[in-house]
Protein backbone atom coordinates (compact mmCIF):
# COMPACT_ATOMS: atom_id res chain seq x y z
CA UNK A 1 0.00 0.00 0.00
CA UNK A 2 2.65 2.31 0.83
CA UNK A 3 4.38 1.69 -2.22
CA UNK A 4 1.00 2.40 -4.26
CA UNK A 5 0.84 5.64 -2.68
CA UNK A 6 4.52 6.67 -3.12
CA UNK A 7 4.42 5.54 -7.50
CA UNK A 8 1.18 8.01 -6.78
CA UNK A 9 2.72 10.73 -5.43
CA UNK A 10 5.42 10.62 -7.84
CA UNK A 11 3.33 10.51 -10.74
CA UNK A 12 1.38 13.50 -9.58
CA UNK A 13 4.33 15.86 -8.94
CA UNK A 14 5.91 14.92 -12.26
CA UNK A 15 4.07 17.24 -14.37
CA UNK A 16 4.37 20.30 -11.80
CA UNK A 17 7.94 19.64 -12.14
CA UNK A 18 8.60 19.60 -15.50
CA UNK A 19 11.84 17.39 -14.96
CA UNK A 20 14.72 17.55 -12.28
CA UNK A 21 14.90 21.00 -10.97
CA UNK A 22 17.05 21.76 -8.30
CA UNK A 23 17.17 24.94 -7.36
CA UNK A 24 20.58 24.27 -4.81
CA UNK A 25 22.36 24.86 -8.13
CA UNK A 26 21.44 28.42 -8.57
CA UNK A 27 24.38 29.79 -6.52
CA UNK A 28 27.38 27.89 -8.04
CA UNK A 29 26.41 28.80 -11.36
CA UNK A 30 25.21 32.46 -10.45
CA UNK A 31 29.03 32.44 -8.64
CA UNK A 32 30.68 30.37 -11.72
CA UNK A 33 29.46 33.38 -14.72
CA UNK A 34 30.91 36.28 -12.42
CA UNK A 35 34.13 34.81 -11.56
CA UNK A 36 34.35 33.20 -15.48
CA UNK A 37 33.68 37.12 -16.24
CA UNK A 38 36.31 38.72 -14.39
CA UNK A 39 38.88 35.83 -15.05
CA UNK A 40 38.47 36.79 -18.68
CA UNK A 41 38.35 40.82 -17.77
CA UNK A 42 41.28 40.54 -15.94
CA UNK A 43 43.17 37.95 -18.56
CA UNK A 44 41.61 37.09 -22.03
CA UNK A 45 44.44 35.11 -22.64
CA UNK A 46 41.96 32.28 -20.49
CA UNK A 47 39.96 31.98 -23.61
CA UNK A 48 42.93 30.95 -25.72
CA UNK A 49 43.63 27.38 -26.41
CA UNK A 50 46.50 27.24 -24.50
CA UNK A 51 44.60 28.90 -21.50
CA UNK A 52 41.94 26.51 -21.62
CA UNK A 53 44.51 23.74 -21.69
CA UNK A 54 46.32 24.62 -18.93
CA UNK A 55 42.70 25.42 -16.84
CA UNK A 56 41.77 21.96 -17.62
CA UNK A 57 45.25 20.31 -16.46
CA UNK A 58 45.16 22.18 -12.84
CA UNK A 59 41.36 21.74 -12.60
CA UNK A 60 41.23 18.42 -12.95
CA UNK A 61 42.70 16.80 -10.14
CA UNK A 62 40.29 18.89 -7.98
CA UNK A 63 36.83 17.94 -9.93
CA UNK A 64 38.03 14.45 -9.54
CA UNK A 65 38.47 14.42 -6.01
CA UNK A 66 35.37 16.19 -5.53
CA UNK A 67 33.58 13.10 -7.46
CA UNK A 68 34.99 11.04 -5.01
CA UNK A 69 34.55 12.93 -1.83
CA UNK A 70 30.70 13.04 -3.49
CA UNK A 71 30.51 9.25 -3.53
CA UNK A 72 31.06 8.63 0.12
CA UNK A 73 29.26 12.28 1.42
CA UNK A 74 26.39 10.89 -0.58
CA UNK A 75 25.82 7.56 1.44
CA UNK A 76 25.01 9.90 4.81
CA UNK A 77 25.93 9.25 8.11
CA UNK A 78 28.16 12.83 8.03
CA UNK A 79 30.72 10.39 5.90
CA UNK A 80 32.94 13.58 5.28
CA UNK A 81 36.05 11.65 4.03
CA UNK A 82 38.98 13.77 5.45
CA UNK A 83 42.04 11.66 3.95
CA UNK A 84 40.63 12.11 0.27
CA UNK A 85 44.03 14.29 -0.09
CA UNK A 86 46.74 11.84 1.65
CA UNK A 87 44.70 8.65 -0.04
CA UNK A 88 45.68 10.64 -3.29
CA UNK A 89 49.33 11.66 -2.30
CA UNK A 90 49.47 8.03 -1.55
CA UNK A 91 49.12 7.09 -4.72
CA UNK A 92 50.92 9.46 -6.31
CA UNK A 93 54.18 9.03 -4.19
CA UNK A 94 54.00 5.13 -4.85
CA UNK A 95 53.33 4.85 -7.90
CA UNK A 96 56.86 7.42 -8.60
CA UNK A 97 58.80 4.99 -6.27
CA UNK A 98 57.02 1.83 -8.40
CA UNK A 99 58.16 3.17 -11.58
CA UNK A 100 61.38 4.44 -10.83
CA UNK A 101 61.80 0.66 -9.80
CA UNK A 102 60.88 -0.41 -13.18
CA UNK A 103 58.00 -1.95 -11.88
CA UNK A 104 55.29 -0.18 -13.37
CA UNK A 105 55.85 1.41 -16.71
CA UNK A 106 52.55 0.24 -18.91
CA UNK A 107 49.78 2.84 -19.03
CA UNK A 108 47.65 -0.13 -18.49
CA UNK A 109 49.27 -1.23 -15.67
CA UNK A 110 49.47 2.24 -14.01
CA UNK A 111 45.46 3.19 -14.24
CA UNK A 112 44.74 -0.23 -13.02
CA UNK A 113 47.42 -0.03 -9.72
CA UNK A 114 45.77 3.68 -9.20
CA UNK A 115 42.17 2.42 -9.11
CA UNK A 116 42.98 -0.77 -7.42
CA UNK A 117 45.22 1.11 -4.64
CA UNK A 118 42.08 3.55 -3.91
CA UNK A 119 39.32 1.17 -4.09
CA UNK A 120 41.27 -0.94 -2.04
CA UNK A 121 41.50 2.03 0.59
CA UNK A 122 37.95 2.93 0.53
CA UNK A 123 36.76 -0.89 0.82
CA UNK A 124 38.71 -1.32 4.27
CA UNK A 125 37.01 1.95 4.85
CA UNK A 126 33.87 0.54 4.69
CA UNK A 127 34.31 -2.69 6.52
CA UNK A 128 35.37 -0.29 9.34
CA UNK A 129 32.36 1.62 9.30
CA UNK A 130 29.66 -1.18 8.78
CA UNK A 131 31.42 -4.09 11.07
CA UNK A 132 33.45 -2.39 13.46
CA UNK A 133 30.68 0.48 14.38
CA UNK A 134 33.27 3.42 14.16
CA UNK A 135 32.15 6.76 13.36
CA UNK A 136 33.19 7.50 9.83
CA UNK A 137 34.42 11.09 10.89
CA UNK A 138 36.71 9.24 13.27
CA UNK A 139 38.02 6.77 10.50
CA UNK A 140 38.15 9.33 7.74
CA UNK A 141 40.68 11.33 10.26
CA UNK A 142 42.74 8.50 11.33
CA UNK A 143 43.48 7.56 7.15
CA UNK A 144 44.20 11.61 7.56
CA UNK A 145 46.73 10.81 9.91
CA UNK A 146 48.19 7.89 8.92
CA UNK A 147 48.82 8.56 5.54
CA UNK A 148 50.08 11.58 5.52
CA UNK A 149 52.76 9.42 8.03
CA UNK A 150 53.30 7.18 5.47
CA UNK A 151 53.58 9.47 2.53
CA UNK A 152 56.47 10.89 4.10
CA UNK A 153 58.13 7.95 4.92
CA UNK A 154 57.93 6.23 1.52
CA UNK A 155 58.83 9.79 -0.16
CA UNK A 156 60.69 12.26 2.77
CA UNK A 157 60.54 14.72 0.01
CA UNK A 158 59.00 15.97 -3.47
CA UNK A 159 61.57 13.79 -6.33
CA UNK A 160 61.37 11.31 -8.60
CA UNK A 161 59.97 11.13 -12.09
CA UNK A 162 56.82 10.31 -13.70
CA UNK A 163 56.35 8.33 -16.59
CA UNK A 164 56.92 9.94 -20.33
CA UNK A 165 53.96 9.73 -20.89
CA UNK A 166 52.34 11.39 -18.04
CA UNK A 167 54.11 14.00 -17.99
CA UNK A 168 53.74 15.13 -22.19
CA UNK A 169 50.03 15.41 -20.22
CA UNK A 170 50.85 17.65 -17.93
CA UNK A 171 51.83 20.49 -20.28
CA UNK A 172 48.46 22.34 -20.94
CA UNK A 173 48.67 23.81 -24.57
CA UNK A 174 45.80 22.71 -25.69
CA UNK A 175 41.77 21.82 -24.95
CA UNK A 176 41.96 18.14 -26.27
CA UNK A 177 44.42 16.15 -24.04
CA UNK A 178 44.14 12.59 -22.40
CA UNK A 179 43.89 14.84 -19.41
CA UNK A 180 40.48 16.33 -20.77
CA UNK A 181 39.24 12.89 -22.38
CA UNK A 182 40.08 11.13 -18.55
CA UNK A 183 37.70 13.90 -17.15
CA UNK A 184 35.14 13.69 -19.86
CA UNK A 185 34.88 9.77 -19.22
CA UNK A 186 34.82 10.30 -15.60
CA UNK A 187 31.58 12.60 -15.55
CA UNK A 188 29.73 10.51 -18.41
CA UNK A 189 30.42 7.63 -16.29
CA UNK A 190 28.79 9.34 -13.19
CA UNK A 191 25.79 10.80 -15.34
CA UNK A 192 25.33 7.04 -16.35
CA UNK A 193 25.46 6.03 -12.66
CA UNK A 194 22.62 8.31 -11.29
CA UNK A 195 20.23 6.37 -14.24
CA UNK A 196 20.82 2.70 -12.10
CA UNK A 197 18.97 1.55 -8.92
CA UNK A 198 22.02 1.48 -6.78
CA UNK A 199 21.99 5.53 -7.41
CA UNK A 200 18.37 5.71 -6.21
CA UNK A 201 19.30 3.27 -2.86
CA UNK A 202 22.03 5.74 -2.42
CA UNK A 203 20.24 8.71 -2.49
CA UNK A 204 17.57 7.14 -0.27
CA UNK A 205 19.99 5.70 2.42
CA UNK A 206 21.81 8.85 2.82
CA UNK A 207 18.71 10.80 3.28
CA UNK A 208 17.21 8.72 6.14
CA UNK A 209 19.30 5.02 6.42
CA UNK A 210 16.48 3.68 9.16
CA UNK A 211 13.56 4.20 5.73
CA UNK A 212 15.86 2.79 3.78
CA UNK A 213 16.32 -0.42 5.68
CA UNK A 214 12.74 -1.04 6.22
CA UNK A 215 12.30 -0.47 2.66
CA UNK A 216 14.42 -3.71 1.78
CA UNK A 217 17.69 -2.00 0.49
CA UNK A 218 20.54 -3.57 1.51
CA UNK A 219 22.09 -0.72 3.10
CA UNK A 220 25.70 -2.69 3.82
CA UNK A 221 25.96 -3.02 -0.11
CA UNK A 222 25.18 0.23 -1.09
CA UNK A 223 27.64 2.18 1.68
CA UNK A 224 30.51 -0.48 0.31
CA UNK A 225 29.83 0.27 -2.89
CA UNK A 226 29.55 4.03 -2.64
CA UNK A 227 33.63 3.63 -1.34
CA UNK A 228 34.41 1.94 -3.64
CA UNK A 229 33.37 3.93 -6.46
CA UNK A 230 35.01 7.26 -4.18
CA UNK A 231 38.09 4.93 -4.18
CA UNK A 232 38.39 4.53 -8.44
CA UNK A 233 37.64 8.39 -8.59
CA UNK A 234 40.71 8.62 -5.98
CA UNK A 235 42.97 6.63 -8.70
CA UNK A 236 41.85 8.93 -11.79
CA UNK A 237 42.64 12.01 -9.20
CA UNK A 238 45.72 10.22 -8.09
CA UNK A 239 46.67 10.09 -11.52
CA UNK A 240 46.36 13.52 -13.09
CA UNK A 241 47.85 14.80 -10.33
CA UNK A 242 50.83 13.40 -11.11
CA UNK A 243 50.37 14.07 -14.81
CA UNK A 244 50.13 17.99 -13.78
CA UNK A 245 53.68 18.07 -11.12
CA UNK A 246 55.29 15.48 -13.30
CA UNK A 247 56.88 14.17 -9.98
CA UNK A 248 55.99 12.92 -6.58
CA UNK A 249 54.82 15.13 -3.58
CA UNK A 250 54.40 13.71 -0.26
CA UNK A 251 52.45 16.93 1.25
CA UNK A 252 50.92 18.71 -1.78
CA UNK A 253 48.07 16.13 -2.10
CA UNK A 254 46.85 16.81 1.63
CA UNK A 255 45.56 20.61 0.26
CA UNK A 256 42.91 19.14 -1.68
CA UNK A 257 40.70 17.61 0.97
CA UNK A 258 39.73 20.42 2.74
CA UNK A 259 39.23 22.39 -1.19
CA UNK A 260 37.79 19.31 -2.24
CA UNK A 261 35.13 19.83 0.54
CA UNK A 262 34.41 23.52 -0.03
CA UNK A 263 33.94 22.64 -3.65
CA UNK A 264 31.44 19.93 -3.00
CA UNK A 265 29.50 22.58 -0.16
CA UNK A 266 29.69 25.05 -3.07
CA UNK A 267 28.15 22.52 -5.80
CA UNK A 268 25.22 22.31 -3.50
CA UNK A 269 25.83 19.17 -1.83
CA UNK A 270 24.69 18.28 1.58
CA UNK A 271 27.22 17.08 4.12
CA UNK A 272 24.23 14.71 6.38
CA UNK A 273 23.99 12.78 2.72
CA UNK A 274 21.50 11.88 0.03
CA UNK A 275 22.36 15.29 -2.27
CA UNK A 276 24.70 15.67 -4.84
CA UNK A 277 25.85 16.07 -8.40
CA UNK A 278 28.24 15.72 -11.35
CA UNK A 279 27.49 19.20 -12.12
CA UNK A 280 27.49 20.91 -9.22
CA UNK A 281 30.34 19.54 -7.81
CA UNK A 282 31.78 20.47 -11.69
CA UNK A 283 31.27 24.04 -10.90
CA UNK A 284 31.79 24.13 -7.61
CA UNK A 285 35.49 22.71 -8.57
CA UNK A 286 35.40 25.02 -10.89
CA UNK A 287 34.75 28.16 -9.14
CA UNK A 288 37.99 27.42 -6.48
CA UNK A 289 39.98 27.43 -9.49
CA UNK A 290 38.73 30.44 -10.71
CA UNK A 291 39.35 32.14 -7.75
CA UNK A 292 42.37 31.08 -7.83
CA UNK A 293 43.02 32.38 -11.63
CA UNK A 294 41.58 35.63 -10.48
CA UNK A 295 43.82 36.55 -7.74
CA UNK A 296 46.96 35.32 -9.43
CA UNK A 297 46.00 38.33 -11.84
CA UNK A 298 46.39 40.69 -8.84
CA UNK A 299 50.04 41.61 -7.06
CA UNK A 300 49.47 40.51 -3.60
CA UNK A 301 53.09 39.49 -2.94
CA UNK A 302 53.95 37.10 0.29
CA UNK A 303 50.66 36.99 1.30
CA UNK A 304 49.08 35.54 -1.73
CA UNK A 305 48.03 32.13 0.02
CA UNK A 306 46.76 34.20 2.90
CA UNK A 307 44.68 36.36 0.54
CA UNK A 308 43.46 32.85 -1.51
CA UNK A 309 42.27 30.99 1.82
CA UNK A 310 40.47 34.35 2.78
CA UNK A 311 39.13 34.15 -0.18
CA UNK A 312 38.04 30.60 0.11
CA UNK A 313 36.21 31.44 3.29
CA UNK A 314 34.84 34.30 2.59
CA UNK A 315 32.97 32.97 -1.00
CA UNK A 316 32.07 29.65 1.34
CA UNK A 317 30.10 31.80 3.72
CA UNK A 318 28.45 34.13 1.46
CA UNK A 319 27.39 31.25 -0.77
CA UNK A 320 25.95 29.30 2.31
CA UNK A 321 24.22 32.48 3.49
CA UNK A 322 22.72 32.85 0.13
CA UNK A 323 21.23 29.37 0.44
CA UNK A 324 18.50 30.82 2.89
CA UNK A 325 16.89 32.22 -0.07
CA UNK A 326 16.40 28.51 -1.27
CA UNK A 327 12.83 28.18 0.21
CA UNK A 328 12.18 31.65 -1.20
CA UNK A 329 12.71 30.82 -4.68
CA UNK A 330 11.17 26.58 -4.05
CA UNK A 331 7.78 28.73 -3.09
CA UNK A 332 7.90 31.22 -6.09
CA UNK A 333 9.65 29.59 -8.95
CA UNK A 334 8.10 25.98 -8.88
CA UNK A 335 9.28 25.14 -12.45
CA UNK A 336 12.99 26.85 -12.05
CA UNK A 337 15.87 25.04 -14.72
CA UNK A 338 19.10 25.07 -13.89
CA UNK A 339 20.25 24.41 -17.52
CA UNK A 340 17.99 26.77 -19.33
CA UNK A 341 19.36 29.38 -16.13
CA UNK A 342 23.14 27.70 -17.33
CA UNK A 343 22.62 28.56 -20.93
CA UNK A 344 20.95 32.15 -20.24
CA UNK A 345 23.99 33.28 -18.20
CA UNK A 346 26.28 31.24 -20.49
CA UNK A 347 24.65 33.80 -23.37
CA UNK A 348 25.84 36.60 -21.44
CA UNK A 349 29.01 35.89 -20.32
CA UNK A 350 29.81 34.52 -24.46
CA UNK A 351 29.20 38.54 -25.20
CA UNK A 352 31.57 39.52 -22.11
CA UNK A 353 34.25 37.08 -23.41
CA UNK A 354 33.91 38.54 -27.11
CA UNK A 355 34.38 41.95 -25.93
CA UNK A 356 37.41 40.81 -24.05
CA UNK A 357 39.51 38.87 -26.36
CA UNK A 358 37.89 40.58 -30.01
CA UNK A 359 36.64 44.31 -29.10
CA UNK A 360 40.14 45.83 -30.45
CA UNK A 361 40.82 48.39 -33.06
CA UNK A 362 41.85 46.66 -35.91
CA UNK A 363 43.49 49.58 -37.78
CA UNK A 364 45.76 50.25 -34.50
CA UNK A 365 49.20 48.77 -35.19
CA UNK A 366 52.61 48.95 -34.04
CA UNK A 367 54.86 52.39 -34.33
CA UNK A 368 58.66 51.93 -34.78
CA UNK A 369 60.43 53.52 -32.42
CA UNK A 370 62.47 55.58 -35.07
CA UNK A 371 58.77 57.46 -36.05
CA UNK A 372 58.10 58.24 -32.45
CA UNK A 373 57.84 61.80 -31.75
CA UNK A 374 57.05 64.44 -29.10
CA UNK A 375 55.19 66.71 -30.23
CA UNK A 376 52.98 66.22 -33.33
CA UNK A 377 50.38 68.81 -34.98
CA UNK A 378 46.42 67.83 -35.24
CA UNK A 379 45.49 67.40 -38.58
CA UNK A 380 41.93 68.68 -39.16
CA UNK A 381 39.21 66.27 -39.08
CA UNK A 382 36.87 66.13 -42.23
CA UNK A 383 33.18 67.29 -41.71
CA UNK A 384 31.98 63.79 -43.07
CA UNK A 385 33.19 62.37 -40.76
CA UNK A 386 32.61 64.52 -37.64
CA UNK A 387 29.57 65.73 -38.15
CA UNK A 388 26.23 62.60 -38.93
CA UNK A 389 22.65 62.74 -38.52
CA UNK A 390 21.68 61.07 -34.66
CA UNK A 391 20.44 57.98 -36.89
CA UNK A 392 23.72 57.73 -38.86
CA UNK A 393 27.05 55.79 -38.80
CA UNK A 394 30.23 56.03 -40.03
CA UNK A 395 30.64 53.51 -43.55
CA UNK A 396 32.26 50.23 -42.73
CA UNK A 397 35.90 49.95 -43.87
CA UNK A 398 37.37 45.84 -44.51
CA UNK A 399 38.44 45.29 -41.17
CA UNK A 400 35.42 46.25 -39.97
CA UNK A 401 33.57 44.03 -42.30
CA UNK A 402 35.70 41.11 -41.33
CA UNK A 403 35.74 41.24 -37.98
CA UNK A 404 31.68 41.13 -38.13
CA UNK A 405 31.61 38.02 -40.08
CA UNK A 406 34.33 36.53 -37.66
CA UNK A 407 32.10 37.23 -34.42
CA UNK A 408 28.76 36.15 -36.72
CA UNK A 409 28.58 32.78 -36.37
CA UNK A 410 29.52 32.92 -32.69
CA UNK A 411 26.46 35.35 -31.80
CA UNK A 412 23.99 33.12 -34.30
CA UNK A 413 25.24 29.78 -32.11
CA UNK A 414 24.50 31.78 -29.14
CA UNK A 415 21.00 32.86 -30.09
CA UNK A 416 20.35 29.58 -31.76
CA UNK A 417 21.41 27.60 -28.41
CA UNK A 418 18.74 29.90 -26.79
CA UNK A 419 16.50 28.98 -28.71
CA UNK A 420 17.11 25.54 -28.50
CA UNK A 421 17.39 25.37 -24.87
CA UNK A 422 13.66 27.29 -24.49
CA UNK A 423 11.69 24.85 -26.44
CA UNK A 424 13.61 21.97 -24.79
CA UNK A 425 12.77 23.33 -21.37
CA UNK A 426 8.76 23.74 -22.76
CA UNK A 427 9.04 19.83 -24.04
CA UNK A 428 10.14 19.36 -21.13
CA UNK A 429 7.98 20.77 -18.35
CA UNK A 430 4.82 19.44 -20.95
CA UNK A 431 6.17 16.03 -20.47
CA UNK A 432 5.54 13.32 -17.85
CA UNK A 433 8.57 11.70 -18.38
CA UNK A 434 12.10 12.19 -17.67
CA UNK A 435 13.15 10.42 -21.11
CA UNK A 436 13.22 13.62 -22.99
CA UNK A 437 16.27 15.36 -20.58
CA UNK A 438 19.13 14.05 -22.23
CA UNK A 439 18.49 15.88 -24.90
CA UNK A 440 19.15 19.16 -22.62
CA UNK A 441 22.43 17.12 -22.27
CA UNK A 442 23.50 16.54 -26.02
CA UNK A 443 22.53 20.69 -26.73
CA UNK A 444 24.66 21.89 -23.81
CA UNK A 445 27.48 19.21 -25.41
CA UNK A 446 26.77 20.67 -28.44
CA UNK A 447 27.51 23.97 -27.39
CA UNK A 448 30.58 23.28 -25.79
CA UNK A 449 32.19 21.43 -28.73
CA UNK A 450 31.03 24.07 -31.14
CA UNK A 451 32.99 26.95 -29.16
CA UNK A 452 36.21 24.45 -28.45
CA UNK A 453 36.27 24.25 -32.43
CA UNK A 454 35.97 27.91 -33.14
CA UNK A 455 38.62 28.83 -30.59
CA UNK A 456 40.80 25.77 -31.89
CA UNK A 457 40.41 26.94 -35.80
CA UNK A 458 40.59 30.58 -35.13
CA UNK A 459 41.32 31.45 -32.03
CA UNK A 460 40.99 35.30 -29.99
CA UNK A 461 41.50 37.58 -32.77
CA UNK A 462 45.27 39.51 -32.66
CA UNK A 463 45.40 43.38 -33.92
CA UNK A 464 48.04 42.19 -36.46
CA UNK A 465 45.80 39.72 -37.95
CA UNK A 466 44.12 42.51 -40.42
CA UNK A 467 46.84 44.95 -41.97
CA UNK A 468 46.02 48.09 -43.17
CA UNK A 469 47.08 49.27 -46.89
CA UNK A 470 49.65 51.61 -45.45
CA UNK A 471 51.47 48.92 -43.61
CA UNK A 472 51.72 46.98 -47.08
CA UNK A 473 53.06 49.53 -49.34
CA UNK A 474 56.03 50.32 -45.90
CA UNK A 475 56.55 46.52 -46.02
CA UNK A 476 57.48 46.94 -49.99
Amino acid sequence: MSDAATNAGLDTARPGQGGRANPFLLVPITLFFLLLGLAVLRSPSLMSSAGIGSAIIVATPLILATYALMASVMSGRGTVDLSIGPLIGFINVTLIQLHGAGILTNPIAIFAYAILIGALYQFLFSLIVIYVRVQPIIVSLSGYLALSGMNLVILPRPGGVAPQFMADWGLGTSIFSPVFAILVIASIAWLLFTRTAFYTHLRLMGSDERAAYTSGVPIYIVRTGAHLISGAFAGLAAITFTALISSGDPSQGTTYTLIAVTALVLGGASLAGGRGGVFGSFLGASNLYLITFVLATFNFGAVQSFVTNLAYGSILVISLLLTLIIPFIQRHIHNFSPVLYFVVLGAVAMGVILHATNDRDPRARSVPAEEVVVMQPLEPIASETLYVAPLEVGVADAADRQLSAEAGPLVLSALLLIVIAVFVRVAVSQSDRKTIAPAVVVVIAALVLLGAYLMRAQGPLAPAAVSSPSDTEESQ
